[in-house]
């Protein structure tokens, strides 16, 4: 299957995809793309603005992943930081609605889209599996899974819950870079509900 891993990360949502796939995975940050390329060597890494590839080249895959930015939508940074800790009020990133919408009425293909759930009532109602929201053109069966715990956790917590081993790289915020993760349990989940299809 060809897949499309957008905003990739280090690929939290990935790891548990096997071999048998080929993955293309696009990432801005070029320092993170580079930690990607490190733990999946085999996919195909573009370093660019996911947003921007994917209205260029959502054609060309069998099923994609995207999980727009999603900072702008927590609720935490939202109730904690704006209300208690002076962080300044940003407008919603819509990049993550204009994906689904686009999606929705253009790809062929089988797709998801991930984000966080949002301190607002969504635009577009999406399911949720643990923290996060999911948009999709395919059904996804629920199933519980266990808090992450990503608000308490550490560094070397989020390391082992993720499996990621990041004590040779140097980042200026290694912790949100854990935490911008999906669970390698549900990267596979959702890839898994495509095969019972």
């Amino acid at each position: 299957m060809k897949i499309l891993n957008l905003y990739a990360g280090i690929g939290g949502n990935r790891k548990l995809w096997n071999d048998e796939h080929e993955i293309t995975a696009v990432e801005l940050d070029s320092e993170i793309a580079k930690i990607y390329q490190d733990f999946f060597p085999n996919d195909k890494l573009i370093v660019m603005d996911a947003h921007q590839y994917l209205l260029d080249h959502y054609k060309e895959f069998h099923f994609i992943w995207s999980s727009p930015p999603c900072q702008t939508h927590s609720s935490f940074r939202q109730n904690i930081g704006v209300r208690y800790r002076g962080v300044k009020p940003e407008y919603p990133d819509m990049r993550l609605y204009q994906e689904i919408l686009f999606l929705e009425y253009n790809a062929k293909c089988d797709w998801v889209v991930e984000n966080v759930k949002p301190y607002y009532e969504p635009l577009i109602k999406g399911q949720q599996l643990q923290r996060h929201l999911f948009w999709s053109n395919f059904e996804i069966i629920d199933k519980a899974f266990p808090k992450d715990l990503i608000r308490t956790s550490q560094i070397p917590d989020l390391e082992k819950l993720y499996g990621f081993d990041l004590s040779s790289y140097k980042l200026k915020n290694k912790r949100q870079v854990l935490r911008n993760c999906v669970s390698p349990e549900l990267g596979k989940y959702i890839i898994d509900q495509l095969k019972r299809l």
